[in-house]
């Protein structure tokens, strides 16, 4: 994912966070973004990105949400 698609991911997710979870849900792509740019982000970051990043969602977006991780992760596997 390039630079202009890390970016719409990141406000794409916090426009779906809860009230107040912006930060957190930030602070969390970010790094994931690091270790993607720096080739070393691995199937145990999604493991552990998933779940934090589902109890920051908006109960009603976690579909929506999915569905473009999904497609996230699954364009990140065939690299």
């Amino acid at each position: 994912m390039d630079k202009q698609g890390q970016e719409m991911f990141l406000n794409f997710i916090l426009q779906r966070v809860q009230e107040g979870k912006e930060e957190e849900a930030k602070e969390i792509l970010t790094e994931n973004f690091r270790k993607q740019n720096e080739g070393t982000f691995s199937q145990d970051d999604i493991q552990q990105f998933i779940p934090k990043m589902i109890s920051l969602l908006k109960p009603e977006k976690l579909d929506e949400v999915q569905a473009v991780v999904k497609q996230f992760s699954g364009d990140f596997g065939n690299k």
